[in-house]
């Protein structure tokens, strides 16, 4: 038992742990962000074009009756389906990904701005001018052909 405590502790305290922790409080914090506002600004938004409609008071009863509000049919009991909360959602989710597209976006433009272009290594071969194979560039003789490379220019 000792042995699995404290490999749980070894696992629960890797940084790549820590980071998945610290990842899911920033994404709860930013779906709440990104909730807000959908519902407090593009919703009421969106009503201006859709003659203030409020999604989130849209539904359908199962039981058959006209209710006034959400509420009132939740009240009374009635299974209902709550389409208006579904778009809402959507709405949520696109935002929320085209919001993570731009963030990753900038990050990636920022990452090739910073990093620099690698030097071009030294070449560590060379062809030999009479049989074109590759070579050793310190090589004074082809082991191919057997050519003497001291007096040539490659």
């Amino acid at each position: 038992m000792k042995k699995f405590i404290q490999e749980f502790k070894e696992f629960a305290l890797k940084g790549s742990m820590m980071d998945l922790a610290i990842g899911m409080i920033i994404g709860s914090a930013f779906t709440a962000i990104i909730s807000s506002l959908v519902n407090d600004i593009i919703n009421p938004f969106l009503g201006l074009f859709t003659g203030h409609i409020d999604f989130s008071n849209l539904f359908v009863a199962l039981d058959g009756q006209e209710y006034a509000t959400l509420e009132a049919a939740e009240s009374a009991g009635a299974a209902v389906i709550k389409y208006g909360s579904f778009i809402s959602n959507v709405i949520n989710f696109v935002i929320m990904a085209l919001v993570v597209f731009l963030i990753v976006k900038v990050l990636n433009t920022m990452r090739t701005k910073t990093q620099k272009p690698a030097a071009p290594e030294a070449p560590t071969t060379k062809v030999c001018p009479y049989c074109q194979s590759e070579i050793n560039i310190a090589a004074t003789r082809c082991p191919n052909c057997t050519s003497q490379l001291v007096d040539v220019d490659m």
